[in-house]
């Protein structure tokens, strides 16, 4: 094994979770690597205003947050590259993580890759993705300024976002498959409470329409089944996460698919850690994810210093 790409902890992930485990892991002392494919952030870099993280107040950005936590545990002497990671495998108490044809190795293990949107699977979702279909408002929202946007969700991501969308239109619509919102109270109250966001309760998406474009969007209602069309310029999808376990397909999960964990953040597997929206737990927000971060990272220091004690 190389030097240069051995570490003692290797962090798949370079979310919230991600980086506040790489901070708390370098300031202990390990030698710690995080690799993810896109730049570091996560989900939190959509955040357009991050205001229930206690203490930082007044609020900031969500890129403006991560960028912050990257630099901050660069600062403690951990290394952030950008890479896709291909697969991972342990013999004796090494593991290695495979980017291609390059390697790293480590001691221990995080898995902190966060969860994806998940997708409604109706007709014209796939075919209209990119022209007018988005799954993130703080990125195609300036797009439509002044357009009829349609956003789908009921719960804490689906009111943010549409609140955000109206600061850019005044035609903003949620549809909600239920009677209530999902959201938090105050997240919820605050949208209701919005005059640019008209909501339609008790209805799902049919199907998306459009030639090119997105055009129109048809709902059903989930009382009586009845259909109805309306005109839209874009289709904002928040209906939950699907958590990204494609590298460790082999770990015990919840009905949701989430990675089960003890409370030290310990999977099944020796030396190996999850942390953060990928995790199973009942309440995913930005300060949990940070708190998993640096949880696994207090747990690893503890399981890398005992196997190089004992290999003294």
């Amino acid at each position: 094994m190389s030097e240069e790409t051995f570490y003692d902890y290797i962090i798949i992930g370079a979310g919230v979770a991600g980086l506040s485990s790489a901070q708390y892991a370098a300031r202990g002392g390990l030698k710690t690597l995080v690799i993810d494919v896109s730049m570091p952030g996560g989900q939190a870099l959509t955040i357009p205003t991050l205001e229930n993280y206690p203490g930082l107040y007044p609020s900031v950005s969500g890129t403006q947050f991560c960028v912050n936590m990257k630099e901050q545990a660069e600062s403690f002497g951990a290394v952030v590259i950008q890479k896709a990671v291909s697969s991972i495998d342990k013999i004796s108490d090494v593991f290695t993580v495979y980017c291609g044809k390059e390697k790293y190795s480590s001691y221990a293990l995080l898995i902190a890759t966060g969860a994806s949107h998940r997708k409604l699977g109706v007709p014209g979702e796939a075919e209209l993705e990119g022209r007018g279909v988005s799954y993130c408002a703080t990125c195609d929202g300036p797009f439509f300024k002044g357009k009829k946007i349609f956003v789908i969700g009921g719960g804490d991501s689906a009111c943010d976002e549409a609140m955000f969308l109206s600061t850019l239109s005044d035609d903003i619509t949620l549809v909600h498959r239920r009677d209530t919102l999902r959201a938090q109270k105050a997240v919820a109250d605050r949208l209701l409470a919005n005059p640019k966001v008209k909501v339609i309760f008790n209805s799902k998406v049919k199907q998306i329409k459009g030639e090119g474009r997105v055009q129109s969007i048809e709902l059903e209602s989930t009382v009586d089944a009845a259909v109805t069309e309306h005109s839209c310029d874009a289709v904002f999808i928040f209906a939950g996460m699907h958590p990204v376990t494609e590298l460790v397909e082999m770990l015990p999960k919840d009905e949701g698919g989430y990675i089960k964990t003890d409370d030290e953040m310990q999977t099944l597997m020796s030396g190996m850690y999850a942390a953060g929206d990928i995790r199973s737990k009942p309440f995913r927000q930005v300060v949990t994810a940070v708190s998993d971060g640096a949880i696994a990272a207090h747990s690893a220091i503890s399981y890398v210093m005992k196997i190089k004690d004992d290999k003294k």
